[in-house]
């Protein structure tokens, strides 16, 4: 499962206040700085998720945790992150996985495993209301399933950059504009 609902809302003030802006992790960034930069510049927020998220009320915060290195990660965060820009009620930081491990054990892929990117869903106080991660529905049941399985590890990962390529962040952004709309009350209208 991509998107997930904690049993109850927990205070994420902290770990916000930890985070960095997209642009700072850019700068800060020592692998795949061109990939997450082009990326970000080539992102087209969705004008359809946009609307959508314009009828949410309040401020809504998207906490992201990867690492520079991961391929799944510029391939959504990095239009996440182009949307948040556009988006009015969104704001955004990231933290670095390996340095926040006791935040990624209690978003485990599965139960099981510190797969990012995770992005957690709070609200303007700071509780989390949701957690999505680490890649859209669709793409991460391939994923998983007996087919992709089947394929060398290389041409698996080929196929992964394929799908990203196609979707360009869209698949991501419905996700978590969803989630946002169902923290909010809303029934999700994907």
């Amino acid at each position: 499962m991509t998107s997930h609902t904690p049993p109850q809302s927990v205070s994420r003030q902290h770990d916000w206040d930890q985070g960095v802006s997209f642009q700072t992790f850019l700068e800060e960034s020592q692998e795949n700085c061109d990939l997450w930069t082009s990326a970000y510049r080539r992102a087209k927020p969705p004008e359809d998720q946009l609307a959508r998220l314009g009828d949410i009320p309040g401020t809504w915060r998207l906490l992201a945790l990867s690492a520079d290195w991961c391929l799944d990660a510029t391939a959504t965060i990095s239009p996440l992150a182009a949307f948040v820009d556009a988006a009015p009620n969104l704001e955004f930081r990231h933290l670095d996985r390996d340095e926040h491990l006791d935040l990624i054990d209690e978003h485990l892929t599965n139960g099981r495993s510190r797969s990012i990117p995770v992005v957690l869903v709070l609200d303007e106080n700071g509780m989390e209301r949701a957690w999505w991660g680490p890649r859209p529905a669709d793409l991460q049941a391939w994923f998983e399933g007996a087919e992709s399985q089947a394929l060398p590890k290389d041409e698996r990962y080929r196929e992964l950059r394929k799908w990203y390529a196609r979707d360009r962040g869209r698949a991501t952004i419905t996700e978590i504009v969803s989630l946002v709309e169902e923290a909010a009350g809303g029934a999700s209208v994907a």
